[in-house]
């Protein structure tokens, strides 16, 4: 349809139902449209101030819906944004969405859909305009959401409402880093979200931090399940830098998170990949909580409750976290956004809670029997691992080899039993300990005890690559001491030109197990065997 058919038909030139029947024709033929014409942004822009002056007007309720459903899609563009980001139209637009100061509950179904999209061109709006982001503080937006969240509590019918809510909430504290304090400070943002959250799900508690496990649970719907996505994607924002908790009142609050979202990743979605969006955001949450807070994951386990438990623990979300870790990295790609979130949460529990690293160490690394093969060479969880801890992405090698220290209680020759010297250098050069030893935290004493096979197997295995490797001929054996010196020389001659050539630099370990140059490395040796003898 013509785009100045439409405007003639906006500006007044023709009757409201004439208006609502245009603007249902447009919205039809442009429901999928991201990208828009250059050469019509003006009319675009005029098209947005006739819209918003019918809206302005009381009119019916399906000629409201009409205009706001073609505003949402203009809006997609920025460049038409200048005449809808006023102080007076995002007024027009907040009485629409009940974002207003009063008190009037939601009981009119028939204005639910022009709440709904009145929400939508807001989140348009404000995630594609400077301009909307400084008025919505200005406007006190985010208050007025939260106010609109609590009508919606124990009311049917209001999904749909409450997801956009928690989708402009979102947004506002993702790009607003007033806005996002203004919530955890002034609107108690974490226990308002929270409870959509909890609401969300339909939690049912037994007793203090616990939920009930329903294991015949039906799956959420897909609104529930956008309506929880939504939420955990808020908190995250609202959450950041919760790692310092100085009050009794935030450790019941963060433990009370946790415990539901432990529920959370105990719950199925409509589709196999709203569940892993459900609990990948989830995961994302749980990074944000204090790892104090973590230990309602592993609550004391009932008979009837699960068949994954550990010293009288149900460990079925930590088994959660363990199938979705690998699940990331059996798909092979963005490691970085999809895998480091769930790799750094376990390594921090496993650090501070000695049953969930125990319960973990027992299925990423088993106890070795078979070590013919190298660590890194086949499908087992601790196989994976291995190959991440040479990745090309730092951060995806280092978290991966920080978990599987950790595993190991940050003892160096623990980890090198598991990996091998060569995969393992990275981490060893980057904690100083190169010459052997353990990391700073303390674990339990108690020990790892070798199989029978690995004891026998073990004075025949490469130090470097971690396997068994039959002995090899020594091709010194036949050679006369004059052609071992002539290799010997040929050998330290062709180190010497490739560091002349700085194509190599010679690298030695300090006795504190850090890298140095060769040199360095050498005369801090001599200096502390000279202090030695002094002191002797």
């Amino acid at each position: 349809m013509e785009l100045g058919a439409v405007l003639e038909a906006v500006e007044g030139r023709g009757s409201a139902e004439a208006v609502e029947r245009v603007l249902a024709r447009y919205n039809e033929e442009n429901r999928t449209i991201f990208r828009f014409d250059p050469a019509d942004e003006d009319k675009r822009k005029k098209l947005c101030e006739g819209i918003l002056n019918i809206l302005e007007k009381d009119t019916k309720t399906s000629c409201q819906v009409a205009c706001l459903e073609a505003l949402r899609i203009l809006s997609r563009d920025k460049k038409v944004l200048v005449p809808v980001t006023t102080k007076g139209n995002m007024q027009i637009l907040m009485r629409l969405a009940k974002l207003d100061a009063v008190e009037d509950p939601l009981e009119r179904v028939s204005e639910f859909p022009v709440i709904v999209e009145a929400l939508k061109c807001l989140c348009n709006i404000i995630f594609n305009s400077a301009v909307a982001q400084k008025l919505s503080l200005e406007l006190n937006l985010a208050a007025m959401l939260c106010n609109l969240l609590e009508k919606c509590k124990d009311q049917q019918f209001v999904d749909d409402i409450k997801c956009f809510d928690l989708r402009l909430l979102f947004l506002l504290s993702l790009l607003h880093t007033d806005i996002r304090s203004q919530l955890r400070q002034e609107l108690q943002g974490v226990q308002v979200l929270t409870q959509a959250l909890e609401s969300s799900l339909s939690v049912r508690w037994t007793e203090e931090y616990k939920a009930a496990e329903d294991r015949d649970r039906l799956p959420l719907s897909l609104q529930e399940t956008d309506c929880a996505i939504e939420a955990l994607k808020a908190l995250f924002n609202v959450t950041l830098d919760s790692w310092n908790v100085h009050s009794e009142n935030e450790s019941h609050q963060f433990r009370y998170m946790a415990a539901i979202l432990r529920h959370c990743l105990l719950t199925m979605g409509p589709t196999e990949d709203k569940t892993e969006e459900l609990h990948s955001n989830a995961i994302n949450l749980l990074s944000n909580v204090p790892v104090s807070c973590l230990d309602v994951l592993i609550k004391p386990s009932s008979q009837e409750e699960t068949d994954i438990k550990y010293n009288g623990m149900n460990m079925a979300a930590i088994q959660i976290l363990l199938d979705f870790m690998e699940k990331r990295i059996d798909k092979g790609s963005s490691y970085r956004e999809g895998l480091t979130p769930v790799l750094s949460l376990l390594t921090e529990c496993c650090r501070t809670h000695r049953n969930i690293r125990k319960f973990i160490k027992a299925q990423v690394l088993p106890p070795l029997r078979d070590v013919s093969n190298r660590p890194e060479v086949g499908t087992t969880v601790r196989n994976k691992l291995v190959r991440l801890m040479t990745h090309v992405d730092l951060g995806v090698k280092q978290i991966a080899a920080e978990f599987l220290f950790v595993l190991c209680k940050e003892r160096v020759d623990s980890l090198l039993k598991y990996t091998g010297y060569g995969n393992a250098a990275g981490l060893l050069a980057a904690r100083g300990l190169l010459a052997g030893g353990r990391g700073d935290h303390w674990y339990s004493d108690d020990e790892d005890t070798d199989t029978e096979e690995y004891k026998s197997a073990k004075p025949n295995i490469n130090l470097i690559t971690g396997h068994l490797e039959e002995p090899m001929p020594n091709p010194m054996d036949e050679m006369t001491e004059e052609q071992k010196e002539y290799e010997a020389m040929k050998l330290v001659n062709m180190f010497d030109k490739l560091s002349r050539d700085e194509l190599i630099k010679p690298m030695g370990v300090r006795p504190d197990g850090t890298m140095a140059p060769l040199e360095e490395a050498v005369s801090q040796y001599h200096t502390n065997k000279q202090d030695s003898s002094d002191s002797d």
